[in-house]
């Protein structure tokens, strides 16, 4: 079968025109160099050093070797981004079942065959694919979290959101928390008798602090990966809210979500060049190594994103962007403001120390703020603290450790006379229903919320 067609990275004419304005910037600081245009100023002291030199050579010969070693690097670019999108490799992990379903949303059951060890859920932010936990062979924290070598292995659940349907696109992120995200639990718990681990990822790590915040009894403790609170910590951010939702608002009023491509955008504006730097280093390893297998699998989940509901979206870029109203406390869900301050069950912030994405002091004010929580800072990047070989050794064991000591901590209160979790009674969980499909296995679907979409609306003020 004829693989389809490669089209990153994506947005690639962006990431094309911010190669072209570095590369071209240099040209025009010549030009103005040698021309003494009026609205010339002095260079930084690091420019000045090179006049010497610079002052010695033949200007036209020195602008016809920068133009030459534009059109290099511009031809190394564009031949690494072929060689991408013409590599043999594709992803064949093939997911595990699915416990629960609704709507676009599964939960992917990683460790059926060891039922009694202790259960982990497993969410991911909404706009990228949950898959880069479980990335490609050897590179998968999921199933590794389902080894004997992970702190004695763990039941690792994966919550895969899926694209927004219909239906999404009219979500909140109340109806995320409230409506999707407790199903899940209430499927987990239902399932194994025993209260979760619960880790978020990201923006997987905001949507878990509010379900926390509201089941707190359910659960056995919560790990946040790189999550952000304080959206003001790094210059800039409230720029990209208020400017995102200038540009986008007509297209979310028309399709009825952010697109894909409008999200990746906004990913390259905290680091414009990073495509260009991470495509030069690809184009000198050899294609057939495992290193080029590593990099075409991450970039192609970084391609393979998903849009995000524009209601979602907007409260995102609006509220907690441009706002900070995570770190205000004017994050609301459904009516209630999360408050980390206030959840007193045992947490863990990792939080890498080179993370672009979400800068670490964003994280560590979330950190500050929870009272019974610990840190770790790996020397690892948003996503390398996930799906490279250093993570494997540096990041993986503590946390798996860390959960562990919670999952034994809370091991007296999980299991009744009959081997099965007290917290089976628990209302919520009764909601739970079995599919119409009795050939899946271990499958429920929740009853929808009696409460309507208006009364459970997340408010960012």
């Amino acid at each position: 079968m004829t693989q389809e067609p490669r089209m990153g990275p994506r947005p690639l004419p962006l990431h094309l025109a911010a190669a072209q304005v570095t590369w071209r910037r240099s040209a025009l600081a010549w030009r103005i160099w040698k021309g003494s245009s009026p609205s010339w100023s002095p260079p930084p002291s690091a420019a000045l050093s090179l006049a010497p030199e610079l002052e010695a050579v033949d200007p036209d010969a020195f602008a016809a070797a920068l133009e030459r070693a534009i059109a290099a690097r511009s031809s190394e670019f564009l031949t690494a981004i072929s060689a991408y999108r013409r590599h043999p490799y594709k992803r064949t992990l093939e997911d595990p079942p699915a416990l629960w379903r609704e709507g676009s949303s599964r939960l992917l059951d990683y460790g059926a065959s060891a039922s009694d060890r202790p259960p982990i859920l497993l969410v991911p932010s909404l706009v990228n694919r949950g898959y880069i936990l479980d990335l490609m062979p050897g590179r998968s924290f999921v199933r590794w979290l389902a080894l004997e070598e992970a702190a004695g292995g763990f039941r690792p659940l994966l919550l895969d959101w899926g694209a927004p349907g219909t239906d999404e696109r009219g979500f909140t992120l109340t109806d995320y928390i409230a409506g999707r995200l407790q199903a899940a639990l209430d499927a987990v718990l239902a399932a194994t008798g025993q209260r979760p681990l619960l880790l978020g990822y990201c923006m997987g790590g905001l949507l878990t602090l509010a379900l926390a915040q509201q089941r707190p009894a359910d659960l056995a403790g919560l790990a946040l990966l790189a999550t952000p609170w304080d959206f003001h910590a790094a210059p800039g951010q409230a720029a990209i809210g208020h400017n995102a939702l200038l540009a986008w608002s007509p297209v979310m009023e028309l399709l009825g979500e952010l697109p894909v491509d409008a999200v990746q955008a906004l990913f390259a504006v905290l680091d414009p060049l990073t495509a260009l730097r991470k495509f030069r280093q690809f184009a000198r390893l050899d294609p057939a190594s495992p290193q080029a297998e590593a990099f075409v699998a991450l970039e192609d989940w970084l391609n393979d994103g998903v849009g995000l509901a524009a209601p979602v979206a907007r409260e995102c870029l609006g509220g907690w962007y441009a706002q900070n109203a995570t770190q205000k406390g004017r994050w609301r869900v459904a009516g209630q403001p999360v408050r980390p301050e206030k959840l007193e069950l045992p947490s863990l912030c990792v939080i890498p120390a080179t993370d672009r994405i979400v800068p670490p002091a964003s994280a560590r004010a979330l950190a500050a703020a929870l009272p019974r929580n610990e840190v770790q800072e790996p020397a690892a990047g948003h996503i390398g603290m996930m799906a490279s070989r250093r993570a494997q050794r540096e990041v993986w064991p503590p946390l798996a450790r860390w959960m562990a000591a919670q999952a034994i901590a809370h091991k007296g209160a999980l299991r009744g006379g009959s081997g099965r979790s007290k917290v089976t009674g628990n209302a919520a969980l009764r909601r739970a229903k079995p599919e119409k499909d009795a050939g899946k296995k271990a499958g429920i679907r929740p009853r929808a919320a009696s409460a309507s979409r208006k009364q459970r609306r997340s408010d960012p003020t």
